[in-house]
């Protein structure tokens, strides 16, 4: 059979080994609208700080998959069965699967324009030619307090003079954070020598500065545009595909349009705990959804239907992980090692933040979260002392095979 993978993602990745184990004869060609070899993007901050190297963060594909750079995919012809590029090829497919991510959102600013200097942080392209201009000398201002945001100002942080960050939002964080750990964490970043202006945003730039909303002015030497992201659905939407806030997909990661699978961060899809429908841009949930496309495409019978928002990240050595949503009954067990919160409703763990020493037992409660663990069948420790002893016996083997 012959598959066609738009975008040469992580979600790309796993579907094309999954494709393989399920299908022997598998035909596969990835298409990339980059010119780089495929990579692992969440490692461009890593790139900047210095802690990798391009060839690192570089994602190889099985030698039998094709992968085409530098190919942008126009529209999808469904009665061909065929996806038109710009290199002038029309690929044919028996299914197609679609994995374009996400795409930088900036609003109108007034000014913008004028400013040189200005650059996203979504590529390793874009990594590349910010590094190119960041110095000693140089003061970064960057618009966005989100993850691309505060992960770009961690990469540059010693590469600069200074780094400015500002937010419409009132915190730091606030699609990952609630608002006590977002303070605790600006605090660490205070410290460590960020400055923060939130709760305002740019009324007006100029080539050297920025007026913000509330009157201050803030020169720089460097923008760094990191307001937000959107998932990329143009191509199924122009073909006549469902979409909301991002691809629509079914449990088995099938799109409205015949033969059209997608997954990773260009989709939107069902969150239990929020009881919403939603994009959840994390890389379990774009591995899992890829896996479960994947099997279908091949004729396999496979739904994915445990997807929670979860965010494993770090700032400066200090790491967090997230998990969840914030509201119900609070357990604050926060102590000098680190934050541990937790977040239940009713019989269940619905929640939590751990950071420093305390998310090495992350892993079992996420599986607490995923799988709606009852609190009461488990043993009264299982917050201030975790492990797996303190499971029903049933029910150890599956976790500690989840959480390794």
């Amino acid at each position: 059979m012959t598959y066609l993978i738009i975008g040469a993602s992580f979600a790309a990745l796993n579907a094309s080994r999954t494709l393989l184990k399920e299908d022997r004869d598998a035909k596969i060609t990835v298409l990339s609208e980059e010119r780089t070899e495929p990579y692992y993007r969440p490692l461009i901050s890593y790139l900047e700080m210095g802690r990798t190297t391009e060839e690192k963060m570089r994602m190889t594909f099985p030698s039998s998959v094709t992968v085409k750079t530098g190919v942008k995919a126009l529209s999808i012809n469904l009665e061909e069965k065929t996806v038109e590029a710009d290199d002038g090829v029309s690929y044919p497919y028996d299914k197609l699967l679609v994995t374009t991510g996400s795409v930088p959102f900036v609003p109108p600013m007034k000014g913008v324009e004028s400013v040189k200097h200005r650059y996203s942080f979504m590529t390793l392209e874009d990594a590349r030619a910010l590094g190119k201009a960041l110095s000693k000398r140089k003061n970064v201002l960057i618009m966005g307090a989100g993850l691309i945001g505060m992960k770009c100002a961690e990469g540059i942080r010693d590469r600069v003079k200074s780094v400015t960050v500002v937010d419409l939002a009132p915190r730091i964080l606030p699609a990952v954070l609630e608002e006590s750990t977002s303070k605790y964490l600006q605090k660490y970043l205070e410290e460590g020598g960020m400055s923060f202006h939130l709760g305002v945003t740019a009324e007006e730039f100029f080539p050297d500065h920025v007026v913000l909303t509330d009157k201050t002015e803030i020169p720089f030497d460097i923008l760094v545009l990191a307001v937000g992201v959107r998932p990329s659905v143009s191509l199924v939407k122009d073909a006549g595909g469902a979409v909301g806030r991002g691809i629509t997909v079914n449990a088995k990661s099938e799109t409205s349009l015949p033969d059209v699978y997608a997954a990773g961060d260009c989709t939107e899809c069902y969150d239990a705990l929020s009881d919403s429908t939603h994009p959840i841009a994390i890389v379990p949930n774009a591995a899992e959804q890829a896996e479960t496309a994947a099997v279908n495409m091949a004729g396999g019978n496979r739904e994915y239907q445990r997807a929670i928002a979860m965010n494993a990240t770090g700032f400066f050595g200090l790491h967090m992980i997230t998990c969840g949503v914030y509201r119900g009954n609070l357990t604050d067990l926060s102590d000098d090692k680190g934050l541990r919160k937790f977040y239940t409703e009713g019989d269940e763990l619905i929640g939590f933040i751990l950071t420093g020493e305390h998310i090495d037992r992350a892993g079992i409660y996420t599986s607490l979260i995923r799988d709606r663990v009852p609190l009461s069948s488990l043993d009264g420790k299982i917050f201030t002392e975790p492990g797996l002893m303190a499971f029903p016996k049933e029910e150890r083997a599956r976790i500690q095979k989840e959480v390794q």
